[in-house]
């Protein structure tokens, strides 16, 4: 194969390379939202729901893979006999998966982990009378664009602390920047 051949096919495979990314480019970028929804317990002494919201942000790096931080608050989770409320919040970092359906909508999974803290200790659910941890989390969610910038997000989502499951399922508004 001459010299020219090759020069040609590895420009052609460089410039269909840089398409590939560019058409990726539109699907990059940073983006913040927040959510509302319900959290729940069923541990122990616990069985219980309450409101309960987040905020988060990220990087979209293509439209499969983002990173994503934010903070969700628990609300207040009664116990079902004696015992004290459970006040928890979370500050957690994700890795995002995204798995595009059509040009709209799309369905994604995260995972990483969480810094957890209770407004007080609760023997028996939670280990070693411990008020704050790391643990991991993790949810699975569907994605809908209204347009280039406003998306709404169905997640369900599960944040361990340590022995006790806490469950969170929310309505989200994206805005990508």
């Amino acid at each position: 194969m001459s010299k020219n051949k090759m020069l040609s096919r590895a420009l052609i495979a460089v410039l269909a390379g840089a398409a590939a990314f560019g058409a990726q480019a539109a699907d990059k970028g940073f983006y913040a939202g927040a959510g509302v929804g319900q959290s729940f317990v069923d541990e122990g002494n616990y069985d219980d729901e309450d409101t309960a919201f987040s905020v988060f942000g990220g990087y979209q790096f293509n439209r499969y893979f983002g990173l994503e931080a934010g903070y969700a608050d628990f609300g207040k989770l009664e116990p079902r006999g004696n015992g004290a409320e459970l006040e928890a919040n979370s500050v957690y970092l994700t890795a995002v998966g995204t798995v595009p359906i059509t040009d709209s909508f799309s369905a994604y999974a995260k995972a990483g982990f969480q810094r957890w803290d209770l407004d007080t200790a609760i023997p028996g659910v939670v280990g070693n009378d411990d008020d704050s941890g790391t643990d991991p989390t993790y949810g699975v969610g569907v994605q809908y664009r209204f347009t280039d910038h406003v998306a709404l997000r169905g997640e369900y989502s599960r944040f361990e602390i340590e022995d006790t499951d806490l469950d969170l399922a929310q309505i989200q508004v994206r805005y990508d920047f």
